[in-house]
């Protein structure tokens, strides 16, 4: 991930957020209505953005206009993203808080606490057609028939390498592959002590790096329907993949690893390959171009099944059932959503379109940026949309499945076999066990 001076999670450590996130907010922007006279007020909370200027867009120009125009007035309270759940629980608990709270993952755990954002969706339908099936997994329940979330737009998560350094190993244009991140890595840290960057923490690069991989290997944590589906011989050979690719190419130091490590890694110039969103490549841009030049971006990679990759960041606005403006937090996502452009120009590129209409040169756009090395490095975006999809693919985003991501349990499964602390089937068993208490919690509660 990415984000501050250095990577979006480092704001807590470089911008000083972590002292406001431990009072639960960070900057408390105050936008007056006409004439300091509103009728109405709307309170909305969202992370510090990996790209200041996506803030100072939001914060000072777009939500002041829509203030304006709304004659409402809106408080906008930026918060560092390892406070989000913190502050929504605290909410929760409180039954008061915000109107319009941003989550930066779908938050299906929250689901009895939210009001149903279908009309959201209908209305935007009519005018813009429909949304990308990314997003209706990532807010709606199929159990429960309920929009609990409503997602603007996603981040994606493509490859980021070193493209100096895999041309010396023949692959000029990076891998294509998962084999190929295996054989390439392992002779590129053998003759030139760089290693492969993929974490195997319990952080949550980490987490969507290891679905990748299963989910490219035909592996899931649930089906199409929702049922528990880890325990299977793909879901064993993903394992024993990454504990090959850990031993072949990596370094003992990505068990300690916290969210933002493999973007200063790579940065620095020490890894040969990272997954991550953009976050690096405009890090690089602003601050070392020599870097800058040499990453690269590819797609999402082939396993033994399929090419795929997730989304990094899974934009999900909620309205609370506590909320004093539910009608204006949800006339603020229509008109936010429908005049998306906007967000996807100030944000250089980070947030993708949940409705593609709303960025309809997209394409044109993204193949030729001016700060990019060279200027269409992220022409590689052009047909996301084919392989970007949700944690808990191939169903819903639901709350086991945000559990067991949030609980690391798939984390620990892969770290465990990787270092040898167990053999890869024990590891696997272990997590199926977990699984299985986690599924069982929620369809009692009969929100799965």
């Amino acid at each position: 991930m990415g984000g501050g001076t250095v990577t979006r999670r480092d704001f807590m450590k470089t911008t000083g957020v972590g002292a406001a996130v431990a009072t639960g907010l960070g900057a408390n922007i105050i936008v007056p209505g006409r004439a300091n006279a509103a009728k109405k007020k709307l309170r909305i909370v969202q992370w510090v953005h990996f790209v200041p200027a996506y803030d100072e867009w939001f914060n000072k120009k777009y939500a002041v206009e829509w203030g304006q125009q709304n004659d409402t007035e809106v408080t906008v309270d930026n918060i560092g993203i390892a406070g989000i759940n913190a502050r929504a629980a605290a909410e929760v608990s409180a039954q008061k808080g915000h109107d319009l709270f941003l989550f930066n993952w779908p938050p299906p755990s929250f689901e009895e606490q939210t009001v149903d954002m279908k009309d959201v969706y209908q209305e935007l339908e009519r005018k813009l057609g429909k949304p990308i099936d990314l997003g209706i997994k990532s807010t709606y329940n199929p159990k429960t028939k309920k929009y609990y979330a409503f997602s603007p737009s996603f981040t994606p998560d493509p490859v980021n390498y070193r493209q100096d350094l895999f041309s010396q190993v023949g692959l000029p244009n990076g891998p294509r592959s998962w084999d190929e991140v295996r054989s390439a890595g392992a002779k590129i840290k053998k003759q030139f002590g760089n290693p492969v960057g993929i974490g195997l923490a319990n952080e949550i690069d980490t987490g969507m790096a290891m679905r990748t991989i299963m989910y490219s290997f035909g592996a899931h944590e649930q089906d199409a329907h929702g049922n528990l589906a880890l325990n299977s011989p793909q879901t064993l050979e993903a394992i024993k993949f990454v504990k090959a690719l850990f031993q072949e190419s990596m370094t003992d130091e990505v068990y300690t690893w916290d969210a933002s490590s493999n973007n200063r890694c790579m940065l620095a110039g020490k890894c040969s390959l990272a997954l991550n969103a953009i976050s690096i490549t405009r890090v690089a841009e602003k601050d070392n171009p020599d870097i800058s030049r040499k990453i690269q971006l590819t797609k999402a990679l082939k396993g033994p099944v399929r090419a795929i990759g997730l989304e990094h960041v899974m934009q999900c606005y909620v309205v609370w059932k506590f909320a004093e403006n539910i009608e204006g937090a949800k006339k603020f996502l229509v008109d936010y959503t429908t005049s998306f452009k906007d967000a996807f120009l100030a944000g250089e590129f980070y947030d993708f379109p949940c409705f593609p209409k709303t960025v309809p040169d997209l394409t044109t756009l993204i193949s030729n940026d001016s700060k990019a090395h060279p200027p269409d490095k992220y022409k590689v975006f052009d047909d996301v949309l084919n392989w970007a999809t949700n944690v808990g693919y191939p169903g819903y985003a639901n709350a086991a499945i945000d559990e067991i991501f949030g609980t690391w349990v798939l984390n620990v499964m892969f770290a465990k076999a990787a270092s040898g602390t167990v053999s890869p089937e024990d590891a696997l068993r272990e997590a199926d066990a977990a699984s299985k208490r986690i599924f069982g919690k929620w369809k009692e509660k009969g929100l799965v």
